[in-house]
């Protein structure tokens, strides 16, 4: 049988917890060992059962998961936890725990001891687990925002929206960035790769080998990446990335996107922009660098490349960046914009609502 991650993990947590019987423990051994990959036999020696034993355990699962595991209750049906326990339940998880608890989020142990503490409502974290799962809960995850005081927000969100829904016809929409200080980063001991059954390992120390800076654009209407590391950040090194980039595109009108760093707006480039009236920039409002595209790429590079990667040297991270902009280019599709002006900035006046109320609260 095949489990998932998140299955895998909820029996793993279930074998090895204190607070389970015994024989849900071995059950969910069982099922969880099968799911690995181990034999009948080997399951039923190991545990010291039999093999119908492991057989019922692993049909019951499959039929009713979790719950199959806990048995029958002998005398009759079991009884069920009460719908406006339920509802408290999930009322909970949607709100960030009292103060008074010291608590920054909840876990499913913490939310059964808070109501059998103040409530005197018993119920198992298994029950809690299984209502998050219904109502896809994950009060564990955690989000960022941040607005920006930009006061021609939304002209200059107008501007770059649409040129994401509606470029104008035959130019080509270039989003631009660098992502800066780019760590090479080494393990102190060799990292263990991925084998059968076994994760990849290293060690939680490194080493520091030096930075590079990445310059990137990204074409909107294809997905195509260009990009260039250079060992510093400045006004020189943007403007010639930026000839490289729009060259290819000399006989078209440009548009690029991009942000209000001062390397951006220096004499030397507004003199190339004079010089070159089919180059035109749109800046991002500040603080929203969010609706850059090239930043979402730079997400991109990071998780499937860089957080994981090892660097014995500078070069050796170039390369890599360098692999990785090839790979991507080879089947490169563009991103899909959906939101609106109009949507964006009703989300962002909601955002600003919501604050003036808590810092209204926090005040009183």
């Amino acid at each position: 049988m095949e489990l998932s991650v998140e299955q895998a993990a909820e029996l793993r947590e279930l074998a090895n917890s204190r607070d389970v019987p015994a024989d849900v423990a071995t059950r969910a051994r069982i099922v969880l060992w099968s799911g690995e990959g181990r034999r009948r036999k080997d399951i039923a020696e190991l545990l010291g059962v039999s093999l119908p034993t492991v057989d019922r355990w692993r049909t019951r699962y499959a039929e009713r998961g979790l719950a199959g595991l806990e048995g029958d209750c002998p005398g009759g049906a079991r009884e069920q936890v009460p719908t406006r326990v339920r509802a408290r339940v999930i009322a909970l998880t949607r709100m960030t725990p009292p103060v008074g608890t010291g608590l920054s989020h909840w876990s499913t142990r913490e939310l059964a001891k808070y109501l059998k503490r103040t409530e005197n409502v018993t119920v198992s974290w298994h029950y809690i687990a299984k209502v998050w799962r219904e109502e896809n809960l994950k009060p564990h995850r955690k989000g960022t925002f941040k607005i920006s005081k930009d006061p021609a927000f939304a002209d200059k969100v107008a501007d770059v929206v649409g040129l994401y829904l509606a470029p104008p016809g035959g130019a080509v929409v270039l989003s631009v960035d660098e992502k800066t200080q780019i760590q090479a980063l080494d393990r102190t001991q060799p990292v263990l790769p991925v084998t059968f059954a076994a994760t990849e390992k290293r060690t939680h120390d490194y080493v520091r080998h030096g930075t590079t800076n990445l310059f990137a654009a990204l074409n909107v209407a294809t997905g195509e990446v260009t990009g260039e590391c250079r060992p510093s950040r400045n006004a020189v090194n943007f403007l010639a990335f930026l000839k490289k980039v729009v060259k290819p595109h000399a006989d078209k009108e440009i548009h690029v996107v991009l942000d209000n760093l001062s390397t951006h707006t220096t004499p030397e480039v507004k003199a190339w922009l004079t010089n070159n009236q089919h180059v035109h920039f749109h800046f991002t409002p500040v603080g929203s660098s969010w609706i850059n595209q090239i930043e979402t790429w730079f997400g991109i590079l990071t998780r499937q490349s860089i957080r994981r990667g090892t660097f014995s040297s500078v070069n050796v991270l170039i390369k890599q960046i360098r692999d990785y902009i090839d790979s991507w280019n080879s089947e490169a599709k563009p991103f899909t914009w959906t939101a609106t002006t109009d949507e964006i900035l009703t989300k962002v006046r909601l955002v600003q609502t919501s604050i003036k109320k808590l810092v209204a609260n926090n005040s009183k």
